[in-house]
């Protein structure tokens, strides 16, 4: 069975190559626009059409889409395995369910299914309270979409933590990613002994060293507490049935108060021998001696989120004005973001005074030309920056939602661009910036002939980029006396887009996981000739005993190995840029919802 909206889009191709006249095809297609509204107020989201008219109608398993659905069952089986899966992709699609529930859905044991909640739990993926029937009822569990679909942004995570505190920043957010919720003293320790690892023999990391690092992060708001409940209180809670969201960290008192944790000693190698590691197990044990027993910790994405936020703007002004720009706005994103809500569509207001005394000393920038920069900054159609009065020098603004409507903007046209040609985007680019056209003042602005016109903007209908509005001058619609505006909804084409880039990242994952299946016998025995070459080298073995493991691999599977790590290499950079996309869409998404409410 077709969808609705693929109907429409087949008879307005059907219509557009059959019709000697405009006329008539606009005629079907309103006919098919009045059809799709009687089925919707008939039959409802669902009626005949079960969960296909759902979707398409955008109703129906709450925010949720199949293509969002799709992507977490994908990512929480790369990461946690396939029963994992089973369980999570279960609990988005039924909303909260009880344990009982869940088994009869999923068919899976009863142990495994408690210990995929436990992961779940634990890395915050699912919630869990009393059920709906009130207290005393099973505990309900209901999964997060919006937090699974966060695990396709770990790398960036990682590597802004690297660049932004180094190497043990870098690890204490991958280890805290990866564990999910820990103590301080385990994170401490874990981060301690692997850089121990990477040292020369003789030299150890200090626990106070990798301390001060966490205290750093925490300082900054990159990590927080988890919030109580997010452990066993939350089963005792009467306050009513599980959420999808679990409650927010900063509503808590200490959200960012680092505990005093007695830590002291270094980190250890994991080749030492038996005594010392009995030691370092019974110390390990006894968590009472730290000072932190209780007090989890987490990685705050909302944080890092706000961080990609401000390099994209930056990036952006960089892009378009020269890198003196950047920097200017950067100050003034850095100045307000403690005072700014993470919501808000502007910044605080700052003065050109303040500005002036906060610029980085390197740059050695004269009071005239940053009034110079703000001016050209204010001007400039991209609306970077705003100016909010006249006192102390003059009051300016970072326009945040207007910066991030721009560059969803170029987003769109860039890809309408690469799809359907420069014309095509042209055409979109026009529709953009008047807002509403009619076919022939289509074809005039854009000076394209009114054949190709047509079917370009016939294209752009079928594909839902372009919407058509109808104004009628008498009451019985009558296409002799009905206005055709074509007009583009950018805020509906930018969520069409990001399910198409969900849809994307999603046959990325599924073709990265087909590589590796194929050349799974190839990769397990190249991992087992490393490890024993790892292990001969720290033996100190013979160049000739390492050659002759090196040569346990033929030339072709040598060949074979080096083509697929390339093309792995090349979906994992491809994920990340679609990766880019998304996050930008979703800021775009959000800051209008928020502006609107």
């Amino acid at each position: 069975m077709y969808k609705i909206e693929e109907l429409s889009a087949r008879h307005i191709c059907m219509t557009a190559s059959s019709s000697r006249t405009p006329l008539r095809a606009l005629r079907n297609i309103w006919r098919c626009e009045q059809d799709r509204d009687r089925l919707s107020k008939g039959l409802g989201s669902r009626g005949h059409f079960g969960e296909t008219a759902a979707s398409v109608f955008g109703e129906g398993g709450g925010t949720m889409t199949s293509q969002e659905v799709r992507l977490c069952g994908l990512l929480l089986r790369e990461h946690f395995g396939e029963v994992v899966e089973k369980v999570g992709t279960n609990l988005l699609r039924a909303g909260a369910q009880n344990l009982r529930s869940i088994l009869q859905e999923t068919g899976v044991s009863l142990d495994l299914v408690k210990k995929s909640l436990c992961v779940l739990v634990q890395h915050g993926f699912c919630t869990f309270g009393p059920g709906r029937k009130g207290p005393g009822s099973p505990s309900e569990y209901c999964g997060s979409c919006r937090l699974i679909l966060r695990i396709l942004r770990y790398p960036r995570y990682i590597y802004t933590a690297k660049t932004l505190y180094g190497d043990t920043g870098e690890l204490i957010v991958e280890e805290m990613l990866q564990r999910g919720r820990v103590t301080m003293s385990d994170i401490v320790k874990a981060v301690a002994d692997r850089l121990t690892q990477t040292m020369e023999e003789g030299h150890s990391m200090d626990y106070t060293e990798v301390s001060s690092a966490f205290s750093k992060l925490v300082e900054t708001h990159f990590l927080q507490r988890c919030p109580r409940t997010a452990s066993k209180a939350a089963a005792d809670s009467p306050e009513g049935p599980a959420s999808a969201e679990p409650p927010a960290p900063e509503s808590f008192p200490d959200c960012y108060t680092v505990p005093h944790v007695t830590l002291v000693g270094r980190g250890k190698r994991q080749l030492e021998d038996a005594e010392e590691q009995s030691v370092a197990k019974k110390a390990r044990m006894d968590s009472a001696t730290h000072g932190d027993e209780g007090i989890y910790w987490q990685v705050n994405l909302e944080r890092f989120h706000l961080h990609f936020r401000d390099q994209a703007i930056i990036g952006a002004v960089a892009n378009k004005m020269d890198q003196t720009s950047s920097e200017i706005v950067r100050t003034m994103l850095r100045m307000s973001e403690v005072t700014t809500s993470p919501d808000a569509a502007a910044t605080k207001p700052l003065s050109a005074n303040e500005i002036f005394r906060s610029l980085p000393a390197a740059y050695n920038i004269h009071r005239q030309v940053l009034d110079q920069y703000l001016s050209l900054l204010v001007d400039d159609p991209m609306e970077f920056v705003g100016k909010a009065g006249e006192s102390g020098g003059g009051m300016y603004v970072v326009n945040l939602h207007r910066v991030l409507s721009n560059l969803a903007r170029a987003t769109l046209e860039s890809v309408v661009q690469e799809r359907f040609g420069s014309r095509s985007a042209r055409i979109f680019r026009l529709l953009l910036k008047k807002r509403h056209l009619e076919q022939k003042q289509v074809e005039d602005f854009a000076m394209i002939p009114a054949k190709e016109a047509k079917d370009m903007l016939y294209m752009l209908l079928s594909q839902n980029l372009v919407q058509l509005q109808e104004i009628p001058k008498t009451p019985d619609f009558a296409p002799s006396r009905t206005f055709y505006l074509y007009t583009v909804n950018q805020l509906s084409t930018a969520r069409m887009l990001l399910q198409n880039c969900y849809k994307t990242v999603a046959n990325l994952i599924h073709r990265r996981l087909f590589e590796t299946s194929n050349s799974k016998r190839l990769l397990e025995k190249s991992q087992r000739i490393e490890a024993i070459l790892a292990s001969l080298q720290a033996s100190g073995a013979e160049p000739e005993q390492l050659t002759e493991v090196e040569e346990m691999i033929t030339a072709p599977e040598k060949q074979q190995l080096d083509s697929l790590r390339l093309h792995i290499n090349k979906l994992d950079s491809a994920e990340n840029q679609v990766d880019e996309t998304i996050f930008l869409l979703e800021c775009y998404i959000h800051t209008t919802a928020s502006s609107s409410s």
